[in-house]
């Protein structure tokens, strides 16, 4: 299959989608299902190789697994049924595969190590490294906290741990390693990040309790298993929101989409610059809060897409995975985006704050940035432009949106990237692009 792909101009989108499984819920549904005691079936579970990744490490634990496209069914082997792996594990590209897991490497009694690929390799653990050896695991890795981890287990101890970092990967790996520790262990976060894993936890009879920034698990809890439908990602709809926002005349409806109030920031932000929104809510059933979101572009070709503005603090935190799509809204906007406190964005899966520029630049946007802010001009035309995803998926996906909106086919590098995350990414934008 040719990883390059040439992406042609469009006039506007309308149509009814539903998009794959959130990747961030997909994950803990998985893991939690592994270590209850019974058959769980998990649907609408995320098609990217991220979550392919967890599943193929819990499978290398002599956990049981079947999966059917969305439907993967899990034969639980109890909190402490997992089997050391005969050989390191891999969590490929996934930075959240490897973080979680390694809560659950760390209360286990024989030793493991998990890497993964070469983005991977180079992204921090630190974070998580340190509170997991406060617990009284001890683990390897390379200078810096760099992968491959390798993870000498059990006899944790339970711990109070103040986290320096908003993250609920880092919060979601104490607690995973909460339950094999005797007593409560407990997270303070410096901002409240999503609460997945709590209400994850909650489904499977794990019940973490939450005391405004703290988080607190008792240890050996008994999980049961569970039938659970994992919404539609947030973070895949931003590329389609965003889509819809700068083709004139475009109405588009995402049904049974991921509402979380802690996932939602990415809505408040498009409403303070001006987007067009409706949310229809489903009927809460007690679990993920889901619905539809409905999304209208700008009336006609003149009309301005969005005022534009400034992202910051909490809220950059908040949207910190769907700041390039945002970027690109921005250079359409009518006054730009400022968008600051970003220095997460450099350790993702590139530095996203240099990738998101140079593609910009390449299609004619004026573009400042600094360690943690990027300054995008509005008011842009977005002339066709050799685009590069440099391997980042959500930097693929991101382009092939802008390059809907430039003035000539645009071909983007290693446009396949997409498939990490969202394999049916081109697919379902093909479906409803009018051109």
């Amino acid at each position: 299959m040719d990883r390059d792909r040439t992406i042609q101009p469009a006039t506007s989108l309308h149509g009814t989608i539903r998009l794959p499984g959130d990747k961030s819920i997909s994950h803990r549904y998985a893991i939690l299902a592994a270590l209850a005691e019974g058959e769980s079936e998990i649907t609408n579970y995320s098609s990217g190789a991220d979550c392919a990744s967890t599943l193929d490490c819990l499978r290398a634990m002599g956990v049981s697994i079947e999966r059917d496209r969305d439907r993967v069914r899990i034969q639980g082997v109890g909190l402490r049924g997992l089997r050391q792996p005969a050989a390191p594990l891999d969590a490929g590209n996934s930075g959240t595969a490897m973080r979680l897991l390694a809560g659950i490497l760390a209360g286990q009694p024989f030793p493991s190590e998990i890497g993964g690929d070469e983005s991977l390799s180079g992204r921090p653990m630190r974070r998580v490294i340190t509170p997991l050896e406060a617990m009284g695991a001890r683990i390897e890795a390379r200078p810096g906290g760099l992968p491959p981890l390798k993870v000498h287990g059990g006899g944790l101890r339970a711990i109070d741990y103040e986290s320096p970092v908003a993250s609920a990967q880092v919060k979601t790996c104490v607690l995973f390693a909460g339950m094999f520790a005797a007593g409560t262990t407990s997270v303070i976060e410096p901002l409240k990040t999503r609460n997945h894993s709590e209400i994850a936890l909650a489904h499977f009879g794990a019940k973490a309790t939450v005391d405004g920034l703290r988080v607190s698990i008792v240890g050996g809890p008994k999980l049961e298993a569970r039938e659970l439908r994992v919404p539609s990602d947030m973070s895949s709809a931003a590329f389609f929101v965003g889509a819809a926002l700068m083709l004139p005349g475009s109405e588009l409806r995402i049904e049974g989409l991921g509402l979380n109030p802690t996932r939602t920031a990415l809505l408040d932000v498009l409403r303070e610059m001006g987007a067009a929104l409706k949310v229809e809510p489903d009927p809460d059933d007690g679990g993920e809060p889901t619905g539809t979101l409905i999304v209208c572009g700008p009336a006609s070709a003149e009309a301005p897409i969005l005022r534009g503005g400034v992202i910051e603090g909490e809220t950059t935190a908040g949207v910190i995975d769907e700041v390039p799509m945002l970027a690109v809204l921005g250079a359409l906007s009518d006054k730009g985006l400022e968008v600051r406190n970003a220095a997460e964005l450099r350790v993702k899966e590139t530095d996203r704050i240099d990738t998101v520029a140079d593609n910009l630049r390449r299609m004619g946007v004026k573009v400042e940035t600094s360690e943690a802010e990027m300054k995008i001009a509005g008011g842009s035309t977005l002339t066709a432009a050799d685009l590069d995803s440099y391997g980042d998926h959500r930097i693929a996906m991101a382009f092939a949106v802008a390059a809907l909106r430039a003035a000539g086919p645009c071909r983007i590098t290693d446009a396949a990237a997409a498939s990490v995350s969202f394999p049916e990414f081109y697919e379902i934008l093909e479906s409803v692009v009018e051109r």
